[in-house]
């Protein structure tokens, strides 16, 4: 009998196997051959190399003498962007987390219509989203006006400026860290936070003490769902910016897939980006078995 119950659990996940090999497994060991594989001289165009063995090492080199060389210029861009999602999700916490408290424990018989409010956002294409920012922060937007009630001069917001490209990755993710800790928060006890006030624990020390520690898995989940695509996030940049002083990693590698002969490099710092968005995602599944163990 239970031979039949883990053949029936393997056959229905034997679809899901499928979709993620062709959909991932594949254009993964696409891009890694490519990365390894060679150049044509004569028409500048990458070559894959399908046979692990037979493999070249010479796009790794040259991509780490790009990130890490005494002439490294793929460095501070990497820095850069590390230093930009830092903030963004830093910034995102801050704000979310009030609204997704507020919607889980106060909202009442409202918490639907809050919802259908935090993800209408999705409802609209990312570009359009950008093209509103554009319009809100260009020098005759609604921002600069609000300054100049202050006195203050227009400031060009789209020519460069770092503070522009933050806002908008933290407006672009944000619903996905407000739904993510809604449903961590939403799912608390709330037993248990008043056990903390039976104990004589005020507002505050509650929340410090009972609510925040039992939403830490959520804000890990909240975070790795913002941070991942916030790292890998090029239009951001290329519709606020366009700076190369604020570009990002990911600009970095959409020019050389569309540069002729560099499309190796491109793939194999796509690859070494992949690397580092699994450490955060090994540590979340480690912290959570963790937290599941106990």
């Amino acid at each position: 009998m239970r031979n039949k119950k883990n053949g029936f659990y393997i056959a229905l996940a034997v679809p899901g196997i499928i979709w993620l090999a062709v959909l991932f497994v594949v254009p993964v060991y696409a891009v890694l051959s490519i990365g390894m594989g060679k150049l044509n001289q004569m028409y500048e165009a990458p070559v894959a190399v399908w046979n692990p063995f037979s493999w070249s090492s010479s796009n790794v080199i040259d991509v780490w003498r790009d990130l890490f060389g005494s002439a490294s210029f793929a460095g501070p861009v990497a820095a850069r962007t590390l230093i930009y999602v830092a903030i963004a999700a830093a910034l995102s916490l801050a704000i979310g987390y009030p609204a997704a408290y507020f919607v889980a424990r106060f909202a009442g018989r409202r918490k639907a219509l809050f919802l259908v409010l935090l993800i209408a956002p999705f409802w609209i294409s990312y570009m359009m989203r950008m093209l509103a920012w554009i319009d809100l922060l260009s020098t005759g937007g609604y921002v600069n006006k609000v300054l100049g009630w202050f006195g203050i001069s227009p400031v060009n917001w789209l020519g460069g400026s770092s503070v522009a490209v933050v806002l908008g990755l933290v407006y672009g993710y944000i619903p996905y860290l407000i739904l993510v800790l809604f449903a961590g928060l939403d799912r608390i006890d709330p037993a248990l936070i008043e056990a903390g006030r039976d104990l004589g624990l005020g507002r505050f020390r509650t929340f410090v003490h009972v609510t925040l520690p039992l939403s830490r898995q959520a804000i890990l989940a909240a975070l790795l769902i913002t941070v991942l695509p916030m790292l890998g996030d090029y239009y951001t940049n290329q519709m606020l910016s366009g700076a190369a002083s604020t570009s990002m990693i990911g600009n970095l590698i959409q020019g050389q897939l569309g540069t002729p002969g560099l499309e190796g490099q491109g793939a194999v710092l796509s690859m070494i980006l992949l690397l580092v968005l699994l450490v955060p995602m090994i540590y979340y599944v480690i912290s959570t078995n963790r937290e599941a163990a106990r």
